[in-house]
């Protein structure tokens, strides 16, 4: 495509082509695989329980929890974090600069504290092997062994647990209104992805089945 392009522009100069054939072409649109990277949630307990240490069972259950996406967690600073009831909420500074709040249980906010220890207002939650914020890259890395470990198939990453609470929370009767809030995205329409990646009926269920 890109060729065809450059070579109308190389006519177009030399007046030897008159049109740009180019455009006639459409790319292939690429495949929608969201599906294929929501897990269930015995898949998602069994990768918290597959982590190794308390701070990166802590870290896979809020990614889940909290629908985070990676550079979001990796920012947290204690400052961020304040008690509400039994659970707690967290300020959560997103793409395009946007600031959220997001609420998470009693469970998840008990297992974050029990990080904190002596850690300052502006230090950060989830701490490096060199005392500052830990790495997107290392986030990754905690991910994918814990799925190795777990025998999950497929390129499991963060974004995944995001997908999955995404999905999980439409099927337990969340509103989508509140699921956009929530995960930060500028447009209802873009949560709408979700409903179609997991429908709940099809069509096809209404017809009989012999075989059943």
């Amino acid at each position: 495509m890109m060729f065809l392009t450059q070579f109308w522009d190389f006519g177009d100069c030399l007046r030897v082509v008159s049109a740009n054939l180019g455009v006639l072409i459409k790319s292939p649109k690429a495949h929608n695989r969201l599906a294929e990277r929501i897990l269930t949630q015995e898949e998602v307990q069994l990768l918290i329980n597959s982590t190794t240490n308390g701070r990166d069972r802590t870290l896979v259950r809020l990614l889940y929890f909290a629908g985070l996406r990676v550079s979001e967690l990796c920012g947290l600073k204690w400052r961020d974090l304040k008690s509400r009831g039994d659970g707690g909420q967290i300020t959560v500074f997103g793409k395009g600069d946007k600031t959220r709040t997001v609420l998470v249980g009693a469970g998840i906010w008990r297992s974050i504290n029990e990080l904190k220890g002596y850690a300052k207002h502006d230090d950060p939650v989830f701490v490096s092997g060199k005392g500052g914020h830990l790495c997107r890259s290392m986030v990754f890395h905690i991910v994918k062994n814990a799925a190795k470990r777990a025998l999950i198939e497929g390129n499991v990453s963060p974004h995944w647990l995001r997908h999955s609470h995404a999905s999980h929370s439409l099927d337990r009767g969340a509103p989508i209104h509140l699921l956009q809030k929530t995960l930060g995205h500028s447009s209802v329409a873009i949560t709408e992805m979700y409903l179609h990646a997991r429908p709940t009926d099809s069509s096809g269920l209404y017809l009989p089945d012999d075989d059943e």
